[in-house]
């Protein structure tokens, strides 16, 4: 397997040199498990980091006093769907949330350029309170939303650069990236599943959830799922989490799985094992599953005890479940908004590959694209 790494990569370099876009990398935070990047903002450009939201729906940013802002009733005002006047009625407020915290605060809305893989362009951007960082990664100075708002990343990418409007998220263990304007072939084995339109953020429809190909007796479909890339861990909504963990239980027991008192913040842990029971999120039809696997479902929490990586979210949890970080390392996910499709692969450390190694690749390859 490792002879054939580097043909791996070679063919997903060749994949993404078929489609203009511009690289992002990031970085995960092993104390928060936050992804966060650098971009350039301003002239002279400063260098920010920011928390990666992937339903985030704008750019926030603890900007300085300096900062030019955008006037109340102007295009770029009507654009960003204001969320109303100032007390001055003079600047463009818009909301903003921290992910982390779930506060709203609102700000002024602001016009800057922004350098992105070395090409620099125009992008709005809303000013926040330096107490609106609360809980972010320690240097983060704001948060980067990819949703599919007017003013979210995304579609202001696309906007400056003519981009198509996809892009491509690889998450790993220690870092990832993302690839605004560039898809994932189809000759990868991808699924693909609809994402839902009622919001500006990326939800998907789980009809069921299965533990080792048996289905739990939930009553009713989960409904719509978001896939998050700021809860570090797949969020279950009490009930359901409930009869999820038991059903994991009792199929790892019988595979002489050895249960051992829960560490917090799990819920069911076990004695170290390579083989775990499969789990299988069922989508639009039993065609399309997205499985996980031990990788992507149980947590080494020390030596003698690892964890099913899945947390209580509580009764008053709005929806059934969250899919967390932790869940989507080292799968390729593409958000296609022209189509309204998610595609996403299996797991590439079955392919003895991983999003870090092909994100490194990419970093190096950079004078090609």
């Amino acid at each position: 397997m490792a002879a054939l790494q580097p043909l791996i990569i070679l063919f997903l370099l060749t994949i993404f040199q078929s489609t203009r876009g511009f690289l992002l990398k990031l970085t995960k935070d092993p104390q928060t498990h936050q992804y966060t990047t650098q971009l350039r903002i301003g002239d002279p450009q400063i260098p920010i980091k920011l928390v990666v939201h992937l339903s985030g729906p704008s750019l926030w940013v603890n900007c300085p006093p300096s900062r030019e802002l955008i006037t109340h009733g102007s295009l770029q005002c009507l654009t960003a769907k204001s969320g109303g006047q100032s007390q001055s009625q003079t600047y463009c407020d818009v909301h903003h949330q921290n992910p982390i915290t779930g506060e709203t605060s609102v700000g002024d809305l602001a016009e800057d350029v922004i350098s992105v893989d070395g090409t620099v362009g125009k992008f709005l951007f809303s000013c926040s309170l330096e107490s609106s960082l609360k809980g972010l990664v320690k240097g983060a100075k704001g948060v980067l939303g990819f949703g599919r708002s007017k003013i979210g990343f995304q579609s202001q990418m696309v906007n400056n650069f003519d981009l198509p409007r996809k892009f491509s998220v690889c998450l790993s263990s220690s870092d990832g990236f993302v690839m605004s304007g560039a898809g994932i072939s189809n000759s990868l084995s991808y699924s693909y599943t609809p994402l839902m339109s009622e919001s500006d953020g990326y939800y998907v429809h789980v009809n069921s959830v299965k533990v080792n190909g048996r289905r739990l007796g939930l009553g009713q479909p989960i409904g719509g799922v978001e896939v998050s890339t700021t809860l570090p861990y797949t969020v279950i909504k009490t009930m359901v989490y409930g009869i999820f963990t038991k059903a994991f239980a009792t199929a790892a027991t019988s595979m002489n799985m050895t249960l051992v008192s829960p560490v917090a913040p799990f819920g069911v842990c076990f004695t170290p094992q390579a083989v775990v029971p499969e789990i299988e999120l069922v989508l639009q039809s039993e065609l399309v599953k997205w499985r996980i696997r031990g990788g992507n479902s149980m947590v080494e929490v020390s030596d003698s005890v690892m964890c099913l990586g899945f947390v209580d979210g509580g009764m008053d949890m709005i929806g059934s479940m969250i899919l967390g970080g932790y869940q989507l390392e080292d799968h390729m996910l593409e958000f296609d908004l022209g189509t309204g499709m998610m595609g996403f692969s299996s797991s590439l450390l079955i392919k003895g590959d991983s999003c870090s190694s092909v994100g490194a690749s990419l970093s190096v390859n950079r004078g090609s694209l």
